[in-house]
């Protein structure tokens, strides 16, 4: 978020601020706006500052036209990204063992029981084993997970929301 502080190093630091710079300030503030991180209020109230500090600090000591300034990205770097591949498809599901994982979510038991009870209804040659994952949402489940390796073929997980 763009603020007097901020504006205040960045002016002090490059002397005094040319168009390019006054540009990059506005263009940071429509940019938080568009993403919705800032509100109207919020957005007017810190371009209103931001030009009240332009306007008072003083324009002494202007920066030669040659020197550089470096500008940090207020987005910063987030982490590479390491890309899995999918787990290969089965051919078929007869005499397929489907595990039925809930990790929780209120209510998630109710539907996810409805979806063993429709494959025993309409699939019977599949086993479907309904099982409810420990812990909350982001938790592990060592004990879980070995028991889909060993006895499962494939695994549908019920994520609420």
């Amino acid at each position: 978020m763009i603020q007097i502080k901020g504006i205040r190093r960045f002016v002090s630091e490059a002397g005094a601020l040319n168009w390019f710079g006054e540009a990059a300030v506005i263009l940071l503030a429509i940019g938080h706006y568009a993403r919705g991180e800032i509100d109207m209020k919020s957005h007017f109230i810190r371009t209103a500052a931001a030009l009240i500090a332009l306007i008072l600090l003083p324009a002494s000591g202007a920066a030669p036209a040659d020197q550089k300034m470096t500008v940090l990205s207020p987005m910063g770097k987030p982490p590479a990204i390491q890309m899995h591949a999918m787990a290969p498809r089965l051919d078929t599901l007869k005499g397929k063992t489907i595990y039925v994982v809930d990790d929780g979510y209120v209510g998630g038991d109710v539907l996810l029981n409805e979806v063993v009870a429709w494959f025993e209804r309409n699939m019977p040659e599949v086993k479907a084993v309904y099982r409810r994952k420990a812990g909350g949402f982001t938790d592990e489940d060592p004990k879980l997970w070995d028991e889909i390796k060993a006895e499962g073929d494939a695994m549908i997980m019920g994520m609420g929301h």
